[in-house]
């Protein structure tokens, strides 16, 4: 059993480092592109619009259906 708790307790560590692995892959290109102010207010454009979308979405998912 103890063995059980000790491979569960690595899953989170995997999450993490894989999740800043991903983050990092994707945010560095875009960081050597911050320089050029057209690709910054895009980047921030694309960055809003990205956040309200997931934000409609989760919000579409979450709320109950209305009764027809």
């Amino acid at each position: 059993m103890k063995d059980f708790f000790l491979n569960v307790t690595r899953y989170p560590r995997y999450l993490v480092a894989f999740s800043l692995g991903v983050f990092n892959s994707v945010l560095e290109p875009l960081a050597k592109r911050r320089s050029n102010p057209v690709t910054a207010v895009a980047l921030v454009g694309a960055l809003v619009s990205g956040m309200i979308s997931l934000s409609l979405v989760l919000r579409a998912m979450v709320t109950p259906a209305p009764l027809a």
